[in-house]
């Protein structure tokens, strides 16, 4: 038995036992519409493989099973269950059964993969459950990585005391438009998940007027259409994800209070033709993706506010050209940078490598020089299809690294000629 089997599975032990002691100290036992809801959901599992559900017995106390938390007296605030591939298994297979409804004081429901090394999802379908939108008390809903389905119901925002702060439904078969009821949740939704789905249709007009959004993800989906210039009134915004749509047009001027921090906009129909100031003068930006996005510029013309904070910038499939040095010697903390597929011309052996750097991509591109030394610190490299020349350093990295650049020698490509 290896050691990875064996600490992955003390990390769920550990999980499990966790779940099982987050209990209020408070009532001995649970109230019996919360207990009622519970069983009629286990009743609904259809694979329950390593038994995490045993501990849910009638006449338990239900604030002491595995996933319950009763934060005040004999009422469920909480219900998590988790999903993981340790043992070899997924679990937690069925749908979320309409019962759910009398645990009236619930706040938080979580149904999430375990993240250690899983490979395995929990598996839970169906459609939405609309009924969850009719808990006054709800604050949290994250169902992510399952198998929901079907349209978001339109009745989303429909109870009038609802004030949910975060929604989660990433990695799901969700489709259909956004229903406008959920424009009605602009008053306290802070962090919007819907990433990974096949949601459609243009991005509601409504979501301007979320004043609290932090957190807005709708990658990976087939959204159409231009993103509101009304967006320019969200003042709270620090993390947009609107990768792999099908949007176009111009942008809005995005500028919240603390700035951007996080920002992809790669893979849509966007020609945006020079980086948007409104990313240049962000004090907080240090996520940046910008693949694909029509962009044809010259990097030195590009003078961020705050270039040292940069963790990750990846801005390949564009038309750039220049040097990238500023970015690449500055000490700092960038660990990411990807510029594949551009007309990046400048000396790589000039180059002084920030020691946080760990991935680097200049493939197909106009680089020229020396390889140095010091790639053999990265963690992934590629330069292939560039200009390079000379002596290969020794580095552990194979020769599709190189390919492509015609006067390159030495391991791990043919040796260089005496």
């Amino acid at each position: 038995m290896n050691s990875s089997y064996l600490f992955t599975s003390f990390i769920f032990a550990a999980v499990i036992s966790l779940g099982c002691c987050l209990r209020s100290t408070g009532a001995a036992t649970c109230h019996p519409d919360d207990e009622a809801g519970l069983l009629s959901f286990e009743a609904g599992i259809t694979e329950d493989p390593l038994g995490i559900l045993s501990s849910w017995k009638k006449g338990s106390d239900c604030c002491s099973w595995f996933g319950v938390i009763c934060i005040t007296g004999d009422r469920v605030t909480e219900l998590r269950m988790l999903g993981s591939s340790v043992l070899g298994v997924g679990f937690l297979s069925g749908t979320i059964s309409p019962s759910l409804a009398k645990l009236e004081h619930l706040k938080t429901l979580s149904f999430t993969p375990f993240s250690f090394q899983h490979t395995h999802l929990l598996n839970i379908t169906g459609p939405f459950p609309e009924f969850l939108f009719r808990l006054p008390k709800l604050r949290y809903v994250t169902i992510r990585d399952n198998h929901l389905s079907g349209p978001l119901p339109v009745n989303i925002g429909s109870l009038s005391e609802l004030e949910l702060r975060l929604i989660d439904l990433s990695r799901n078969g969700l489709y259909g438009k956004l229903p406008p009821s959920m424009g009605s949740l602009a008053q306290t939704l802070t962090s919007l998940y819907l990433s990974q789905n096949n949601l459609s249709g243009t991005i509601p007009d409504y979501f301007s007027e979320f004043k609290a959004l932090a957190t807005f993800d709708l990658s990976r989906n087939r959204f159409t259409g231009v993103v509101p210039m009304s967006f320019a009134k969200l003042k709270s915004l620090f993390h947009l994800k609107l990768s792999h749509n099908l949007l176009t047009g111009p942008l809005p001027d995005l500028n919240p209070l603390n700035g951007i921090a996080s920002l992809d906009l790669s893979y849509n129909k966007f020609h945006l033709k020079t980086i948007p100031q409104w990313v240049t003068s962000s004090p907080s930006m240090y996520d940046l993706k910008l693949v694909k996005c029509g962009i044809k510029m010259n990097i030195e013309e590009w003078e961020p506010v705050r270039t040292g904070l940069f963790y990750i910038v990846d801005l390949s499939k564009n038309d750039i050209s220049g040097s990238p040095a500023r970015f690449l010697n500055q000490a700092g903390v960038l660990q990411e940078f990807q510029a594949s597929g551009n007309k990046l011309r400048f000396d790589l052996g000039k180059l002084n490598f920030t020691k946080s750097l760990r991935i680097l991509d200049l493939s197909r591109n106009l680089v020229y020089g020396k390889v140095p030394a010091s790639v053999a610190g990265l963690r992934k490299l590629s330069l292939s299809q560039n200009n390079l020349c000379g002596k290969l350093p020794v580095t552990k990295f194979p020769a599709s690294v190189f390919a492509g650049n015609d006067c390159l020698c030495g391991s791990p490509l043919p040796p260089c000629k005496t």
